[in-house]
């Protein structure tokens, strides 16, 4: 067992979220990927993508998720008492307000190349790491977030949230015109996500109601008449859509367990903020991830998708179900732990130790080939501190909720 991760033994009594020793591990990967991470701003005030050695790779379009993502990544690492996040945060804020922003039609274009926009579609997908940035950075103490927060909320009411449905629509042309019927669950997971953020940021209870709304449909109804695996793809009228297979990445077809997982931990941050009502969250939570965790394959790691059967589809081992895996079993574990949570928490820090993470270097490999090493067949170089930095984190905290505050009573 790697030394670093716990001081006893494999049997020994007690858990990991309590152990020191495996809390300073993950501060210093959080610490390592802060620094690695900080290279991508560029002289512009732009950020680049990072090859596996930090080097930056060759300009292309800055897509919104990246610049969404730096802002939200940094502002708990500002949070965590990194002392030179201000300026990752000040230029994503920069960035979001001057490029992706669409000044002649309102919400923000998806990639930006040169200061000119490369690709103008509007997704809920973006729009909704918008609302998540300006929750973050409003948090972090930024000057900028109200005026981010009250454009994105206007954009949000406008063109996406579906009052009558309880859920978000997906996709405009730039000038807003809908271009397909396509709804989907990852633009309203990562709304929920969202909404929950911006509900800490300003306590307002239309983010709140409105995230549980969403979760009614994909954990409270879709779920359990689906054997716990939630569909990615609908029809507008919001019917499973099983035919349907778009980008290998965002819109795989099937059941993504990776999902499953980051559902489960929002609905338990959901129900915490809430109060902890009797409302079953706890037990639709676990449904969720013990069901997710059947992905698992032989050699380790978690499939990417399944079929409708649950059968694996897609069986490439990626970074982010695993760091979406440690962040479910974390929330399991406080809020309503099992037997086996414990063994399936250290399972998983342990192949990410082995496999993902370059302790060299810092940053997580993004995926990883049949023999357990990094390869670069859907990406190139490290893309993202997203994911990583927040498995990182989200143990270091007693609660379910309010991340960002809680790092800053660390």
């Amino acid at each position: 067992m790697p030394h670093h991760l716990s001081p006893g033994p494999e049997d020994c009594a007690g858990s990991w979220l309590q152990d020191p020793v495996h809390q300073s591990y993950l501060r210093a990967d959080a610490a390592r990927q802060l620094t690695f991470f900080r290279p991508s701003l560029r002289s512009d005030g732009g950020f680049d993508v990072l090859g596996l050695d930090g080097t930056p790779l060759p300009c292309g379009p800055q897509e919104l998720h990246t610049t969404t993502r730096l802002i939200h990544a940094y502002a708990l690492g500002k949070a965590l008492g990194d002392a030179q996040a201000d300026a990752i945060i000040d230029a994503g804020m920069a960035y979001l307000w001057t490029r992706h922003r669409d000044g002649d039609h309102g919400g923000y274009v998806w990639s930006v190349l040169g200061g000119k926009v490369a690709d103008g579609v509007k997704l809920a997908y973006g729009h909704v790491f918008v609302l998540l940035a300006a929750s973050s950075a409003r948090l972090a103490g930024h000057p900028d977030a109200d005026r981010l927060l009250n454009d994105i909320t206007a954009v949000i009411d406008r063109h996406y949230w579906d009052e009558d449905r309880g859920l978000l629509r997906d996709e405009f042309t730039r000038d807003w015109q809908p271009f397909s019927t396509y709804r989907g669950m990852n633009a309203n997971m990562h709304g929920v996500e969202a909404m929950l953020a911006a509900y800490e940021a300003t306590g307002q209870d239309t983010w709140l109601h409105r995230a549980g709304r969403i979760l009614d449909f994909f954990v409270g109804q879709i779920a359990p008449a689906h054997g716990w695996r939630i569909p990615e793809h609908y029809t507008e009228s919001w019917q499973i859509d099983p035919g349907y297979s778009g980008n290998p990445m965002f819109r795989p077809a099937g059941t993504t367990p990776g999902h499953a997982f980051e559902l489960a931990r929002l609905t338990l941050q959901h129900w915490d903020l809430c109060g902890r009502p009797d409302t079953g969250a706890p037990a639709r939570a676990r449904h969720l991830a013990d069901t997710a965790l059947q992905a698992w394959l032989p050699d380790g790691g978690l499939a990417y998708t399944l079929d409708p059967q649950g059968h694996i589809a897609i069986p490439d081992r990626y970074w982010w179900p695993v760091t979406e895996a440690i962040g479910a079993l974390q929330a399991l574990m406080k809020a309503a732990p099992q037997p086996g949570d414990e063994d399936w928490y250290r399972r998983l820090w342990r192949f990410a130790d082995a496999h993902f993470i370059d302790h060299a270097r810092g940053g997580w490999y993004p995926e990883i080939d049949r023999e357990g090493k990094p390869t670069a067949r859907q990406f190139i170089g490290k893309p993202d501190i997203y994911h990583a930095l927040q498995a990182d984190l989200l143990p270091l905290v007693p609660g379910l909720s309010r991340l960002l505050p809680s790092l800053n009573a660390c």
